[in-house]
């Protein structure tokens, strides 16, 4: 079996779980030339498909070439050399201190692979969300099933073909369809399960992972907030919206989880920067294909919906026009839409961005410390004071200063959320620590034994004890040989 149609789902999956079960414990994942020839199997994957790959890209989402190299195809890649390049030293052993109390003694921490794993990724980076925690998985040498996302047919269809050429087959399985197939999926025991996209569905997925006591990771969204300070030269302030804009309307259109959510501004401030927004949006989209279009119709009328409201819809400063045909929707900026309506209650996931306004940009962190913590928390300020007041007064998955989603194409930090926005992280090498256990193993000789960890109970012995734990070895020496009570 290599890629599982979803009719199939009504079967169930227990032989598919059970050959993977079997080929995991044959130890063929296991070797660090398997794990290898894998992760050099998809870096094979994404050079010889690249092409293809822009086009099922395009044709799920409408996303241009430029965009998804950037954010999908040329990132992955790099993250899967960085991990080959790593592995040899990731997956040795590592020395651990030992008290001298244990001479002779060593102490290590041997990473393992967990077993057979579970991967679902989510349509809006439906390359990268796939790709990525699968590396991490066979970097660690797991057998793993992928569940691409059934929203992004396209890519799906180009996953499931493509990954049994590329991969081990035996290993590396590819199981296509919907809801339900997810949730015939999830009635398995998994040794870890990775699940991306919303909330709602991330509770279903934990309480069923529940049933059998399966680890879970959630990449969630949330409403990633970014403050934009005063910055005292023009040029700063135009790097500023430049890499704004970048991080909600050249990102799939605003649909991804890191994407900037809404923007904090002082009051004084707010017209310059909506003016240059929208004089940068008018250079930057000169052509209606340098922007990612809507998923579907569904996610299309939800977020047309955000502006029946009459009072969110006042609060347009410019854009608002939508394409229900094309699925396309301009660029819209809104100033002070109510903190109560839908739009600032809920994760946008598109290409509105409302603007609120405080008295001072000090302002902002109380805001956000009302708020649920977010996946990401971007600021652009010279204010190195307001840059610590952020990091020690707010919570969030991750902070970026003076710049914005760039954090999710580094390898050396964690990418993931905390609270609402999720847990578990990955990346680099957090992706092969997320699939990897930390097997503690201490090797003792039976050269030195000290009888006082033994009944029968004294004073004495408990005296010796307590010299032990304060590493006074001094002191205990003195004891042992008699010259110290």
């Amino acid at each position: 079996m290599v890629s599982v149609p979803e009719e199939k789902a009504q079967l169930g999956f227990g032989g598919l779980v059970g050959d993977l079960r079997e080929v995991y414990e044959s130890g063929r994942t296991q070797g660090l030339e398997w794990r290898q020839s894998q992760l050099r199997g998809l870096v094979r994957l994404l050079e010889e498909k690249e092409e293809e790959i822009f086009d099922v890209l395009h044709e799920d989402l409408g996303k241009h070439r430029g965009e998804a190299f950037r954010d999908e195809v040329g990132v992955l890649k790099k993250s899967v050399v960085d991990k080959l390049q790593n592995l040899k030293n990731w997956a040795a052993p590592e020395k651990a201190h030992t008290p001298l109390v244990a001479f002779p003694a060593t102490a290590l921490v041997v990473p393992e692979p967990l077993g057979v794993v579970l991967v679902f990724s989510c349509w809006n980076l439906p390359i990268g969300l796939a790709l990525e925690p699968l590396s991490g998985a066979l970097a660690a040498g797991n057998a793993v099933v992928v569940k691409p996302s059934e929203l992004a047919p396209a890519t799906s269809a180009f996953l499931a073909a493509n990954i049994p050429k590329y991969l081990d087959s035996k290993a590396v399985k590819v199981v296509e369809g919907g809801p339900e197939v997810g949730e015939k999926l999830m009635e398995h025991r998994w040794d870890k399960v990775l699940f991306t996209g919303s909330s709602r569905v991330g509770r279903l997925i934990m309480a069923q992972a529940a049933k059998h006591l399966t680890p879970v990771a959630l990449e969630l969204g949330s409403k990633c907030p970014c403050i934009v300070d005063w910055l005292d030269s023009d040029r700063d302030s135009q790097v500023a919206v430049n890499r704004i804009i970048g991080a909600k309307w050249s990102t799939c259109s605003g649909q991804a989880c890191i994407a900037i959510d809404y923007l904090l501004v002082e009051e004084e401030f707010a017209p310059i920067l909506i003016e240059m927004l929208k004089s940068t949006l008018e250079r930057f989209f000169t052509k209606p294909e340098y922007m990612a279009r809507i998923l579907n119709e569904k996610q299309f009328q939800r977020l047309s919906g955000f502006l029946a409201d009459r009072r969110v819809a006042s609060s347009v400063v410019h854009g608002g026009h939508f394409n229900p045909k094309t699925l396309s929707m301009e660029p819209t900026l809104l100033l002070n839409p109510p903190l109560d309506s839908d739009i600032m209650t809920e994760e946008i996931f598109g290409p509105l961005l409302p603007i609120i306004t405080v008295k001072k940009i000090e302002d902002s962190i109380k805001f956000l410390r009302s708020k649920p913590k977010p996946l990401a928390i971007y600021a652009f300020t010279r204010n190195e004071k307001l840059k610590q007041r952020i990091i020690d007064e707010t919570s969030s998955g991750s902070i970026t200063f003076n710049d914005a989603i760039v954090q999710y194409g580094l390898d050396s930090i964690p990418f993931g959320g905390v609270g609402h926005s999720g847990f578990g992280q990955y990346h680099g090498k957090y992706s092969f620590d997320m699939f990897s256990h930390k097997k503690a193993v201490l090797k003792r000789s039976f050269l030195v034994e000290f009888m006082f960890r033994y009944p029968p109970w004294d004073e004495t012995k408990i005296g010796m004890l307590r010299r032990v734990y304060r590493f006074d070895y001094v002191s205990l020496f003195l004891a042992l040989i008699g010259l110290r009570r």
